[in-house]
């Protein structure tokens, strides 16, 4: 058993200014200062938030790990009742709230924009704490992460092509978007530009218009998983892969950068006995937060921290040779990847 399994700090708090629950959850710091971005999310009740918390602190500890990063996972809540009216006030007043709670981390935790927040947002947090990261470049940020997330996303799926068709090249392949948001798109731009058929889909039916003018596919988001093709891509809510998803799956490969994609651990199993390749979620997604890192935390080039993100290709090799010499599956061997860099590492006293 890793000594990564028990969160180091969970700090729950009703910020003064906006009554709401702030959730702070600190995974591990083994490998350096805790990062993980902020989620602003309705919930039936706060302690789904508290869940969310928990269980993507955790991802992000593995995350870096894989990744080679010197940081370890945490994460950032702010839980919305479902019928919580949020006026711009309300939602200045809740991030001021956080900017404080995060700032008595004294640098030991770090945080970004996740879900519901964005780089503005950033720059609120960034008041009270210097350790908010992706603001825009005017405020001293890079922006918004999406590009570097496809990149890295762009690098895994070439290393995975390359284990399982034999070649990196996706030309003349069927590759499945499923989402076709600011990182779907740019992906999908990717392989199109190398002459894949690329197929999209999204919950948003607007967007079906923007998808056939940009010459992609359209396929309706609840067949993208049934859909033929070589590669499916999810690029956009979790929890897509479930036992009773899998049977229906067409690809050989599987690899994105929406988080949680596995309903349960054993999907994976699953998924191996089909003999379909899944990359793990938090390895391929993994470039958005290695960029930033490089450049803010770490003071990189542009040249440095992308090299860095397309380094991602090497580690998705290493993963999946590990998984075919073992017998086990790429999540088994990702994770083994993390934890022998955990259990090695000398544990960092709490610094900034």
């Amino acid at each position: 058993m890793s000594q990564t399994s028990v969160h180091e700090d969970v700090v729950i708090r009703r910020g003064r200014r906006s009554g709401l629950p702030l959730i702070v959850a600190v995974h591990s710091r083994t490998l350096g200062p805790a990062v993980g971005g902020c989620r602003l999310r309705r919930y039936a009740h706060w302690r789904e938030g508290l869940t969310d918390a928990l269980r993507l602190s955790e991802a992000m500890t593995y995350k870096a790990a894989v990744a080679g990063l010197d940081f370890g996972g945490g994460k950032s809540v702010i839980a919305l009742e479902q019928d919580t009216d949020l006026t711009p006030q309300l939602r200045r007043a809740a991030l001021e709230d956080l900017g404080e709670l995060i700032a008595s981390f004294d640098g030991s935790y770090r945080t970004g924009p996740d879900v519901g927040t964005g780089p503005d947002d950033m720059v609120v947090l960034r008041r009270f704490s210097p350790y908010a990261y992706c603001a825009p470049e005017e405020h001293g940020g890079t922006g918004d992460s999406g590009g570097p997330t496809a990149v890295g996303v762009l690098a895994a799926l070439h290393a995975g092509a390359r284990h399982v068709f034999g070649t990196a090249s996706c030309a003349g392949r069927t590759v499945v978007v499923s989402g076709f948001g600011s990182v779907g798109g740019r992906i999908a731009s990717g392989l199109a530009a190398e002459g894949a058929h690329v197929v999209v889909s999204d919950v948003d039916a607007s967007r079906e218009q923007a998808a056939l003018a940009g010459g992609y596919g359209w396929v309706e988001p609840g067949q993208a998983l049934s859909a033929p093709a070589d590669i499916l891509v999810p690029a956009a809510v979790g929890g897509v892969l479930s036992e009773a998803s899998v049977p229906t799956i067409g690809a050989r490969l599987v690899v994105g950068p929406a988080n949680n994609q596995l309903t349960e651990e054993t999907v994976a199993d699953t998924l191996a006995q089909r003999d379909i390749v899944w990359i793990p979620d938090y390895v391929a997604g993994a470039g958005g937060i290695a960029y930033a890192l490089g450049r803010e935390a770490e003071g990189e080039s542009h040249e440095a921290a992308r090299k860095r993100v397309e380094g991602i290709g090497a580690t998705v090799s290493r993963v999946l040779d590990l998984s075919r010499s073992t017998g086990t599956t790429p999540l088994e061997a990702a994770r083994r990847i993390a934890e022998d860099r955990l259990d090695a590492a000398v544990p960092r006293t709490r610094t900034a």
